[in-house]
């Protein structure tokens, strides 16, 4: 199940219950791990091989299926395209959702419903749409 960072709670929690405020990230970008990181965003191990890059994906309307009977889910609209590997990039298990295309804040992270393996010269990651599905709740 998707889990919320624990800097997105804080944020939201400040925004709604105390006179914090939070901006709404201007770009998400679609991250890949072989090992997922906590809520916290350490001890995951993303992605490094050459031709991997984080994928800009949202936010709008265009980018992210609404959720359907209150149930908090969120899907790409889409595929998400990323580069073609030119080096092995290992057995990738989950994504994250990040406000900077390199560091920046974790703000959801998710495992795949089944691990892919990339490696190079492999044809270019695409996660279909509504593939990558977050759960807000």
């Amino acid at each position: 199940m998707a889990s919320a960072s624990n800097y997105l709670e804080e944020e939201a929690g400040k925004h709604l219950l105390r006179t914090g405020s939070w901006t709404k990230p201007s770009a998400i970008y679609v991250a890949l791990f072989i090992t997922a990181p906590g809520e916290d965003g350490t001890g995951g191990t993303e992605v490094t091989g050459t031709g991997y890059a984080r994928v800009l994906h949202g936010p709008s309307d265009a980018t992210w299926a609404a959720p359907v009977g209150g149930n908090g889910q969120f899907s790409n609209l889409g595929a998400v395209q990323f580069g073609s590997p030119t080096a092995n990039w290992g057995t990738i298990s989950a994504f994250g959702l990040y406000d900077a295309i390199t560091s920046g804040n974790l703000l959801i992270v998710n495992t795949l419903t089944a691990s892919v393996v990339v490696n190079s010269g492999d044809p270019a990651p695409a996660f279909a749409e509504g593939t990558l599905v977050v759960t807000i709740a």
